[in-house]
């Protein structure tokens, strides 16, 4: 799983800038699917949906907070908020629960060897992969990210390090030792790569290669963007050629997949380039998800709606495509069946198999997709909100956003209209408060913690 991959940052996907050969091939090999959703726009609730198999709203955890050291297993709701915010935020939970048996401890069950590389921000220890059903978990670090960028030192405490090696490059020739070490047994590899979030560098020469390469009337064009996508994909090609190596290529199931949407504005906002070099291209947005609108952290397409590649020798048919909605709950019921490991047997289990559509007897799987983000969140828009979409139709509810704090709606037909430019909720009224019906029905299944109005909001004067 990559970590902030837009939608269209891989050649498969439609990019023309980025060069992702070994990913490219990898989709060649088996099932692409162009509707695949994160359960969250951002990242620690997409990866504990994947754990979990339930969505974020149900475990309280819908933000990216779980590097903080304040211990919180519960979503709650701020007292307060500025006078210019129409809603509340909800204050997520920062933990993932040691109480939910997550899809490591369930393959661990049913006899895999288990093992975590990379990125996890699901908590630190005791909320670590070592305490989640993972037998090894490298290079053990509860961070967000690369604060130091990718490129060693890491900062990583007692993970050791050669200076100036690749943060990829090192997981990747970690996770095949694993491969090499596991080959003649069931093995679950969990591979999250800190790659493509910030801080933002990248290896020079890589950089300089796509800045010669770079057509700034494009979209994309951010060269160290490019680079780090380039190693990103150069750790794919590692761990396939770690598997064709051990010769257990033909009996692996791989799953290729992004945490949420791409980020689409300049490393300059947040102030997140990590060296000088980087600090050269910071005004240029790091990345584009277009057509799709907006990006990392938003309700609209591009922040959730991201690249998706599953390749199984003898089951998927290689070459394919399928336009089946499919949401990251749905791998720890599916990877499970798979694996003919049993689920449990006393715990709510929101995600469901996609199995029939990667053995190809059925064409199409989810029939909604649902979104809940209650935050307000500066850099990108976004204010408190809920979605639902529903075969080409898509509602959004932004909480107490409209007139007297009442809720505000956004209504798209994704069919004709994939960029979201063309708000229909006026035209549509009895379609906005079917689907509001069942953006509720969401709220209330999955007892989602919803930030009410805020009483301290003003009224700007008109001038």
């Amino acid at each position: 799983m990559a970590d902030d991959l837009g939608w269209r940052d891989i050649g498969v996907f439609g990019s023309s800038y980025y060069q992702t050969p070994n990913i490219d091939a990898l989709a060649k090999r088996g099932m692409i699917f162009t509707q695949a959703y994160t359960a969250n726009a951002t990242c620690s609730p997409t990866r504990a949906s994947i754990m979990s198999g339930q969505y974020p709203a149900r475990l309280g955890i819908t933000m990216p907070m779980c590097h903080l050291p304040e211990v919180s297993l519960k979503e709650s709701v701020a007292r307060t908020a500025p006078s210019d915010a129409k809603c509340l935020d909800a204050v997520s939970a920062t933990r993932l629960d040691t109480k939910i048996i997550t899809l490591a401890e369930v393959l661990k069950a049913g006899g895999y060897v288990t093992g975590h590389f990379g990125k996890w921000h699901l908590g630190p220890e005791p909320y670590s992969p070592l305490e989640q059903g993972f037998d090894m978990d490298v290079p053990h670090t509860p961070s967000p990210g690369l604060p130091r960028g990718y490129l060693a030192p890491y900062g990583f405490g007692n993970f050791p390090e050669k200076s100036g090696e690749h943060i990829e490059d090192r997981m990747a020739a970690e996770a095949v030792k694993f491969i090499d070490a596991n080959k003649e047994h069931p093995f679950f590899l969990n591979y999250w790569a800190f790659s493509v979030h910030s801080k933002y560098n990248a290896k020079p020469s890589l950089v300089e290669r796509c800045r010669e390469s770079m057509d700034e009337t494009l979209p994309q064009h951010n060269p160290v963007y490019a680079a780090m996508v380039h190693s990103l994909d150069d750790a794919v090609g590692t761990l396939v050629k770690g598997l064709e190596g051990a010769g257990v290529m033909d009996k692996t199931l791989i799953v290729f997949f992004s945490d949420n949407g791409g980020v689409n504005w300049p490393a300059k906002v947040l102030n997140e380039s990590a060296d000088d070099l980087a600090k050269t291209y910071e005004d240029i947005p790091s990345t584009s998800n277009a057509p799709l609108r907006g990006g990392k952290a938003t309700t609209y397409e591009g922040g959730t709606r991201v690249p998706c590649v599953v390749v199984w020798p003898g089951v998927v048919k290689p070459g394919t495509k399928t336009s089946a909605m499919i949401q990251s709950m749905d791998f720890y019921p599916t990877l499970a069946a798979a694996a003919g490991a049993k689920l449990p047997e006393h715990q709510i289990m929101d995600g469901r198999s996609f199995l029939p559509v990667l053995e190809g007897t059925a064409k199409s799987f989810r029939a909604e997709i649902f979104d809940f983000l209650p935050h307000h969140i500066p850099h990108t828009g976004q204010v408190p909100a809920a979605s639902v979409r529903q075969g080409d139709w898509k509602l959004i509810r932004f909480l107490h956003d409209g007139p007297a704090q009442a809720p505000r709606y956004e209504l798209y037909n994704l069919q004709t209209d994939a960029g979201e430019s063309r708000d229909v909720s006026a035209a549509h009224p009895d379609l906005v408060k079917k689907l509001d019906a069942r953006i509720e029905d969401f709220l209330q299944e999955t007892h989602a913690v919803v930030p009410g109005p805020n009483p301290a909001y003003v009224e700007p004067v008109a001038k």
